[in-house]
């Protein structure tokens, strides 16, 4: 078992998120001491790791407590579970996608400053040979 503070040190989740989750029913299995300190067990990193993932591929908190009740809810909703994650799939490739092509202007931007500063101007498509020009990414 653990407590609040050793299970912020361990996920890098702040105590008020944790209460948070706990509120809105996404850590209904956290038991409490007869003083009222949280406990947490191994099953409930487990599903603050799972949190953590659905909530980096922007789902809602709403829907993240739906995934949490279907869970609890048994082999029947094995299906509807599975389609949250194919979305999530899905979205979390988007991204990738976008930042694959943020990435590609950041390194001709770091190309061509480069460059500029070798060549002492940032007219360097009007200097350069062609062989030595980069064209601009599209995005």
């Amino acid at each position: 078992m653990y407590t609040i503070g050793e299970v912020s040190k361990k996920t890098n989740i702040p105590p008020s998120t944790l209460r948070y989750y706990e509120k809105e029913g996404l850590l209904p299995s956290v038991s409490r001491t007869d003083s009222g300190i949280r406990k947490f067990d191994d099953d409930d990193l487990d599903r603050l790791s799972i949190i953590e993932c659905l909530k980096k591929t922007g789902l809602s908190i709403k829907k993240i407590k739906q995934f949490i009740d279907w869970c609890s809810e048994g082999d029947s909703t094995i299906q509807l579970r599975y389609e949250m994650f194919q979305e999530c799939r899905e979205e979390t490739l988007r991204k990738i996608n976008e930042l694959k092509e943020t990435l590609e202007m950041i390194d001709y931007k770091c190309w061509y400053y480069e460059t500029a500063m070798k060549a002492g101007t940032t007219k360097i498509h009007e200097s350069l040979p062609d062989k030595e020009r980069r064209e601009r990414p599209l995005s």
